[in-house]
């Protein structure tokens, strides 16, 4: 499973958490594992105005660019969690804890998932590759 390859619902969402500097960001494949959703998206924010941020952003690009709005929303005013249901695919943006709490990638540890290495991590390891 490549990023390229998923929805492009989902590919949005992603594309919106890194503009946030959303960290940790993994998308779960839940095709043939799960009815309620194809795809998890996870990802986690370090403070609730960044956790709103994120959500926000999220909302603010899969509207603009395919005029599509979350059918349901948990937790948005929350300092630990919010979830955002597209429907085919749901958003859950995490604070540190709640993220180690809930543990979403072992919960569904058997289904397909990507870890969208974030941008300072990229560079970190661009860098080790020239140093070695």
């Amino acid at each position: 499973m490549k990023l390229e390859t998923l929805p492009q619902g989902v590919r949005l969402a992603v594309e919106a958490a890194q503009s946030k500097q959303a960290g940790g960001i993994t998308v779960i494949d839940l095709n043939g594992y799960a009815a309620f959703t194809q795809y998890f998206v996870i990802c986690t924010g370090f403070s609730t105005p960044q956790i709103q941020a994120i959500c926000n952003e999220v909302e603010g690009l899969l509207h603009k660019e395919l005029k599509r709005s979350p059918e349901h929303r948990e937790g948005h005013r929350s300092t630990e969690w919010a979830l955002l249901d597209f429907g085919g695919f749901i958003v859950h943006v995490f604070g540190e804890q709640a993220r180690k709490y809930y543990d979403l990638e072992r919960l569904w540890r058997e289904a397909p998932k990507i870890e969208v290495v974030d941008d300072g991590e990229k560079r970190k390891n661009e860098l080790s590759e020239r140093v070695s």
